[in-house]
């Protein structure tokens, strides 16, 4: 069986435009109203971001999470500390999100440095969350090597007997605001001519700037 012929795939964008004067004042405010209408036209995950860290040896890594919340001072997700994101932002703070909301034809990237979350707010978050999940929590230890699923599933019912009622918040759980310093909001064009309008913040605030595409 040959390889499909990447090459030849092409989609032509021309749903919208993105002028500069569309732009909210801030890019929070911006994201929030793109934000609003992935998830009218996408549903499904429309809060699905990669992220994007980068180790002490310099070798970057990315992966799926979920946006979990939109504050004044940033975006915010929670996530395992031990596991290898965890790692990876002790060492290094500063990362990238980068959302794909295909169907609209635009992505939005986000530069800037991660910071923990206060202890109360990760534990509100831990106790919102559906059983299955705090107890998945507790079964898995991220990013470590197992020997097979039935080592995971064994850790699971080990957590639902350890914790018949309330499942407390594992001390390695915990939650980071992304401060942004970059925000490209990216909109398909024709002839490949895309949109890419960019937040910068400097010492007087926000600035914008179209981007060649």
């Amino acid at each position: 069986m040959g390889h499909l012929d990447l090459a030849a795939l092409r989609e032509e964008y021309a749903r919208a435009g993105l002028d500069e004067a569309d732009l909210a004042p801030d890019p929070i405010a911006m994201f929030d109203r793109w934000m609003g209408e992935a998830h009218d036209a996408i549903r499904h995950d429309a809060n699905a971001m990669v992220l994007s860290t980068v180790g002490p040896d310099l070798a970057p890594s990315s992966r799926m999470l979920l946006l979990k919340g939109v504050a004044e001072d940033g975006f915010v997700f929670f996530t395992n500390t031990a596991s290898l994101k965890g790692h990876e932002l002790a060492a290094n703070p500063r990362c990238s999100l980068l959302f794909p909301w295909h169907p609209l034809e635009r992505q939005v990237r986000v530069d800037g440095v991660a910071a923990p979350l206060p202890r109360a707010d990760v534990e509100a978050y831990f106790a919102s969350r559906p059983r299955a999940s705090q107890l998945g929590a507790w079964a898995s230890h991220q990013s470590e090597v197992v020997s097979g699923r039935a080592e995971l599933e064994a850790a699971y019912a080990a957590a639902e007997v350890r914790y018949p009622d309330q499942v407390p918040t594992p001390e390695e759980w915990g939650g980071y605001v992304v401060r942004p310093e970059v925000v490209e909001f990216w909109q398909g064009r024709t002839g490949r001519l895309h949109d890419r309008l960019r937040y910068r913040r400097t010492p007087g605030g926000w600035v914008t700037e179209r981007l060649a595409p």
